[in-house]
């Protein structure tokens, strides 16, 4: 990698940083490119010697905030023991109404949003690829479990399922009305670890 390419990319980098609120308090829709540039404190041509247009801005500032929640994640996981406490972690994102969370929360519902009404290619495409990263760790999560004795092996199958139970509790929070998604939480929980968790007589 040549030094001119990683310049480039830490210039990208600190361009997005600089505006990592920006996309909640503009919103992604009404964010404008002469608003990125007045933010980073550059001009408007600039911004496209390193991004090639808003949604690749857009992309940047959103991969930082996952990289930023990977890392707190990684750090938090690994201070718990218990399996149900890693699982209340991993969504803590859709349970926790802290003013902070619901920030990125709803800035995530309105990234939702942009992939379901725009048909955008390369949104869902980088949807997926992040997801990747969530599944790995549920899979970890159970793997864990298993070692330990405390979960049944067939638990590790159950993890392309609770990433799909987590997105659609995320969606129902975000589309109902006194919809209580703590408690939707705790019951399938429960029921879940009914049937995976190893019974010792």
């Amino acid at each position: 990698m040549s030094p001119r390419k990683i310049n480039k990319e830490q210039k990208r980098r600190e361009i997005a940083l600089s505006c990592l609120d920006l996309i909640y308090e503009e919103g992604m829709k009404k964010l404008t490119v002469a608003q990125v540039a007045k933010t980073a404190g550059i001009g408007k041509g600039t911004i496209y010697e390193y991004f090639e247009n808003k949604e690749d801005i857009i992309f940047e500032i959103i991969n930082i905030h996952i990289e930023q929640h990977h890392k707190e994640f990684t750090i938090q996981v690994q201070k718990l023991n218990n399996i149900k406490d890693k699982l209340k972690l991993f969504f803590d994102f859709v349970l926790n109404d802290s003013e902070d969370n619901l920030k990125h929360f709803n800035g995530y519902k309105e990234f939702l949003s942009i992939v379901l009404s725009e048909e955008n290619l390369p949104m869902k495409e980088f949807n997926c690829e992040k997801n990747e990263y969530f599944r790995g760790e549920l899979i970890k999560i159970f793997e864990d479990g298993v070692k330990s004795g405390e979960l049944k092996e067939e638990a590790i199958l159950l993890s392309d399922g609770i990433l799909t139970y987590q997105k659609g509790l995320a969606l129902r929070k975000m589309s109902q009305a006194n919809f209580d998604v703590r408690e939707d939480f705790e019951k399938f929980m429960s029921t879940i670890f009914k049937l995976i968790k190893v019974q010792n007589d």
